[in-house]
């Protein structure tokens, strides 16, 4: 009994090697031949599949102590704003340490006049879009106008909103010393804020449009202490938007949170751009601001794209056979008597004209002779007279003897 005992516990025990030994090398085989890009391998309910995002396992998700530790080694921050799945997996894949669903996409992405016009919920929308792009870069998403001004209450419950339905790691919102009770209450939620002071897009009516700020001492001042007040409320980081770099520096060094320059020059903690600007994805004559760097013509390969289509497209060059997908030969060969019956029919019907029938001239609900010499349906309640069926399968009214039986195929 004993050694019967010792047996099954050596065959175990092997066999648990065996298990373990297959499932250490199924995992270092799958972490070898990991892809680069994330596929959809589910079901499949169209020709087309999910747009690819790129890996994440060699860089770690970005967080607000990651973007600390830049500001401590003076490495700028890259900031760049996305407002879809497509412009995030871009900014995603380039590396960008922050990505911003900045509410100028109002006018880049929807076509409006200008920020203002753009909806907490339009905000949310792209920000969710933007979350399932980007896993590794720190995510923003831009409070609208009109979400958070009447009140601290109000701030914070649509930041919520924000963080919860549009899955962001931070919320950015305009103001300085005036909104300094707001951003105190938010980040007391536990909800991190970058500030925005200088130009603010959302008051360009209040500061007489879209002019640099701070281009006297006077104004310098005032953003220096809007922007302390911001920081003391308990802001992480703060862009600054449209200033002389002197007073952008100035005021970065006052600052113990990194600031994130637009139109403020390179010496603040970091550089924002609107990425459809930068990469010049719009029609030649759009106005666009001073600081910003064309660094690609993504309008130009667009157009010349989609003109290419149109012209193939025209000329039928397109598709090709390299674009279709390929047909049995047995179906085929099938398909052509089909088609060749069918022609045959046709010319018969040109050569030899239909005799009138004055009977249905008077009556066209009236059967005539002629209509008994054609092949019938058998006949129903709703078809009395045997007639032939008109429907999805035979739109002419052919006779039965032209129309294809699904029975005789296998369907019911």
């Amino acid at each position: 009994m004993a050694s019967v005992l010792g047996t099954t516990l050596d065959l175990r025990l092997s066999l648990r090697r065996v298990v373990e030994k297959s499932y250490k090398l199924s995992m270092a085989t799958s972490t070898i031949l990991q892809p680069r890009f994330f596929h959809y391998s589910g079901p499949r309910s169209s020709v087309h599949s999910p747009l690819g995002t790129a890996s994440t396992t060699s860089r770690k998700k970005t967080t607000l102590q990651t973007l600390m530790s830049l500001y401590k080694k003076k490495e700028p921050i890259a900031m760049l704003t996305a407002h879809d799945f497509p412009s995030a997996a871009v900014a995603e894949a380039a590396g960008m340490d922050i990505i911003l669903v900045g509410d100028s996409l109002a006018m880049v992405a929807l076509g409006m006049e200008d920020t203002s016009e753009v909806t907490l919920d339009e905000m949310i929308m792209h920000c969710r879009s933007v979350s399932r792009a980007a896993k590794s870069a720190f995510l923003v998403g831009d409070m609208s106008m009109g979400s958070y001004e009447i009140s601290p209450e109000q701030a914070v419950s649509n930041a919520i909103r924000i963080m919860k339905e549009g899955r962001m790691n931070a919320v950015k919102l305009e103001g300085g010393g005036d909104m300094a009770d707001h951003v105190a209450r938010v980040t007391k939620a536990g909800i991190p804020v970058i500030g925005h002071v200088g130009l603010t897009p959302q008051r360009q009516h209040a500061l007489g449009g879209f002019r640099v700020q701070g281009k006297d001492l006077q104004q310098t001042f005032k953003l220096l202490n809007d922007a302390r007040a911001v920081q003391d409320a308990g802001a992480s980081l703060l862009v600054l938007e449209a200033v002389p770099p002197e007073v952008a520096a100035y005021v970065t060094d006052k600052l113990r949170i990194p600031t994130i320059g637009i139109g403020a020059g390179n010496k603040c903690s970091g550089q924002v751009l609107v990425q459809v600007d930068m990469s010049g994805n719009y029609p030649t004559g759009r106005h666009i601001p001073k600081f910003v760097k064309k660094y690609g013509d993504v309008w130009a390969e667009s157009f010349r794209a989609v003109q290419q289509y149109r012209k193939e497209t025209k000329s039928r060059e397109y598709p090709a056979a390299e674009h279709t997908y390929p047909m049995g030969k047995d179906a085929l060969a099938e398909l052509g008597q089909v088609i060749k019956i069918e022609q045959g029919r046709k010319e018969n019907d040109v050569s030899t004209p239909a005799p009138k029938d004055t009977n249905k001239a008077l009556n066209p609900h009236q059967s005539s002779p002629n209509d008994f010499a054609k092949p019938r349906a058998p006949a129903s309640i709703g078809n009395p007279e045997g007639l032939p069926h008109i429907g999805l399968n035979n739109p002419e009214g052919r006779p039965l003897e032209y129309i294809p039986r699904w029975s005789e195929s296998g369907h019911s």
